[in-house]
């Protein structure tokens, strides 16, 4: 007989010992604030908004669960096979028996969030046409109005001002007052942009900002920002940071500057080229008109010499054998054309008089009618003893009966 081991005083339940493992997990330190580095294997982002994914390494795979209020603070979209850092703590999901990460912060491993979310989000808004040279607009060559959208306390504002101020101070400079770095710096400048597209007479606006750090710069690589930009209906022209520093309102916006001071030498045209351009034309318009005199002196002194007025009736007299030519042409195209549509119609009445029955019958022919049915007998099978028939001659019509009925076999009979 087997060996029975005795039931101890206490005996858990499954859920009780879930309950346990929970516990005493949850009270290891180390795993209620932890890293872990992997392989993202599946991933799904639930319409809750949780997302629910493994990580995996080379021998084992961890189930984890990140929380929508932790998933939308993502700046980056993760996919599979992506390495990435996970921090979060470590539990038991007590419906399923099994451990699993909650994570509550996700990033690239070896890559800065935010460096992937702007690949990311370059090659989206590639795929979507933003950057193409098609859709850029060209400058206009004299605006009456133009709008800076940057801080006034910087000194890009500044640098704009004295640029237009010496090539063409008669355009209206309006500035938009906004935050350019700083947490809520991207919706302020999205708002200006709103309303300044809602004014009609704005004919070119100006996205500035001066120099700076990365950091600093990277409120113009916002997705928000760069849509509007492309979907300005005044041009856009991006003055951010230095020559060496792209950002994606850079990349959508209708012309680059390198700086805010060369953006102004884009913007506003330069009156001294401007005067020295019109001095130059109007010595063309000068030498062409006294051309034009000459050429009309030469044409008034050629007819002085040969003076028609004084022999007006050779003129006369040349114009008369002009006209008498001209109607001789139109009698003699009047009496070919009139004998070409004489010989059409005489060759058409010919054609009709040989298809017309009457003209037949008048050589000797007649046509046989059955004289209850009305049809046309056109051959001796078609007649029968008794039958009574119409024959019809050019000048009248007879009524005959037919005794016998032969065909052409029986009359060789």
């Amino acid at each position: 007989m087997a060996h029975l081991r005795p039931l101890p005083a206490l005996v858990y339940t499954i859920s009780e010992l879930t309950q346990l493992i929970k516990d005493n997990l949850e009270l290891d330190p180390r795993l209620g604030s932890i890293w872990v580095r992997g392989e993202i294997g599946t991933y799904r982002h639930h319409s809750s908004g949780h997302v629910f994914f493994t990580l995996r390494d080379e021998e084992t795979l961890l189930r984890c669960v990140m929380f929508r209020s932790f998933a939308r603070r993502l700046r980056f979209k993760p996919n599979s096979g992506l390495d990435v850092l996970a921090f979060g703590e470590i539990s038991v999901y007590e419906r399923d028996g099994a451990y699993q990460l909650y994570v509550r912060e996700l990033q690239p491993d070896g890559l800065g969030a935010q460096h992937l979310a702007l690949k990311q989000t370059k090659e989206r808004l590639a795929r979507e046409g933003l950057f193409s040279p098609d859709r850029k607009r060209p400058l206009p060559s004299f605006p009456r109005q133009v709008a800076v959208v940057t801080s006034p306390a910087g000194a890009a504002f500044q640098d704009i001002l004295a640029v237009a101020q010496r090539r063409f101070s008669a355009v209206k400079i309006f500035l938009c007052p906004v935050l350019v770095q700083g947490e809520h710096a991207a919706d302020q400048i999205v708002y200006a942009l709103k309303k300044l597209n809602d004014l009609e007479q704005i004919d070119v606006i100006i996205l500035a900002r001066g120099g700076g750090s990365k950091e600093d710069l990277w409120v113009f690589n916002d997705e928000k920002l760069a849509r509007q930009v492309a979907a300005s209906k005044p041009p856009v022209v991006s003055a951010v940071g230095h020559e060496i520093d792209y950002t994606l309102t850079d990349l959508v916006a209708d012309v680059r500057a390198a700086t805010p001071s060369a953006a102004a030498e884009l913007v506003f045209p330069d009156a001294r080229q401007i005067e020295k351009e019109l001095f130059y034309f109007s010595q063309r318009l000068d030498k062409a008109f006294k051309r034009c005199l000459i050429d009309c002196y030469l044409e008034l002194d050629d007819i002085r010499k040969r003076q028609p007025w004084r022999r007006p009736l050779t003129q006369l007299t040349g114009r008369q054998q002009v006209l008498k030519s001209l109607e001789s042409r139109l009698a003699r195209s009047k009496i070919n054309f009139m004998t070409y549509k004489k010989t059409v119609l005489t060759g058409m009445k010919r054609a009709l008089l040989v298809l017309d029955p009457l003209a037949v019958q008048k050589r000797g022919f007649a046509l046989v009618f059955d004289h209850e049915s009305g049809s046309v007998v056109a051959r001796a099978g078609q007649t029968f003893p008794g039958q009574n028939l119409n024959v019809r001659f050019a000048d009248g019509e007879v009524l005959v009966r037919v005794i016998t009925a032969m065909q052409g076999d029986d009359r060789d009979a």
